[in-house]
């Protein structure tokens, strides 16, 4: 995290006040419920950015205490300043040790399963292989044009689950040439009925810059399903000269 986000994301903190009362059993008025949303808001937002273990949170909550009473401050500015550019370089070394696990981690994986019987290898990197074809030998291949209709499950290289239509029951219908790079290649080397196992290098996938639950720099591995393909939308016909326009 750049130290302009952490001190930004500090200073927004400071301006807002969590209620620190124990709630005993019952409604909490409207002021308390308030005060509770931005609470839950903040603390959700600090640990969806790696913060959660470098927080003493009774500290923090006196930090916003003070900042909202507008009393004198148990820190100097300048003292604040240096303690949230010690807590930027922690966090930069920490995610760039986690970074190094993860590349590890894809690097090994890539390597031993292009050695696993039936798996082949494009030009880009993209590892695939046929986990079932379908019923119609004559049925055709998507275009990068096309939409498609899928069934899938995405997994991290531990196994971890981040993403399943399988799991959810319901199918996915997008644009070919709207997703990953790793995604518009393969499936356009199925067809229609097949289901095709893919494992996704990183560079043709979200990269260094990650997605939600995908950490930066992850190999992925994909199951997938074809299940249609819709012939993109026609253009609509232009209007003819003199037509008159809606307003």
């Amino acid at each position: 995290m750049k130290l302009s986000r952490l001190h930004g994301l500090a200073s927004a903190i400071l301006a807002v006040s969590v209620a620190t009362a124990v709630f005993a059993q019952g409604e909490m008025s409207p002021k308390q419920k308030g005060s509770y949303s931005i609470g839950v808001n903040i603390g959700s937002s600090l640990a969806s950015q790696g913060l959660k273990e470098d927080l003493d949170v009774p500290t923090l909550v006196q930090g916003l205490q003070d900042a909202v009473a507008g009393g004198k401050m148990k820190m100097s500015e300048d003292d604040m300043k240096k303690a949230l550019e010690q807590l930027s370089t922690t966090m930069q070394t920490r995610a760039a040790a986690q970074q190094a696990v993860v590349e590890k981690a894809g690097k090994d994986f890539l390597a031993k399963n292009s050695k696993e019987a039936g798996v082949k290898t494009t030009a880009s990197g993209l590892q695939y292989s046929v986990v079932s074809k379908g019923k119609d030998a004559k049925a055709t291949k998507p275009k990068v044009s096309d939409t498609v209709k899928v069934h899938y499950e995405g997994k991290l290289v531990n196994g971890t689950v981040f993403d399943s239509s399988i799991q959810r029951g319901e199918p996915i219908t997008f644009p070919l040439a709207g997703v990953i790079p790793g995604w518009t290649e393969g499936v356009q080397l199925m067809n229609v009925g097949d289901k095709f196992h893919f494992v996704i290098p990183s560079e043709l996938a979200y990269g260094a810059q990650g997605a939600g639950p995908i950490p930066p720099n992850s190999v992925l591995i994909f199951d997938v399903e074809l299940l249609g393909i819709e012939a993109p939308a026609a253009p609509a016909a232009p209007a003819a000269d003199g037509a008159a326009k809606k307003k």
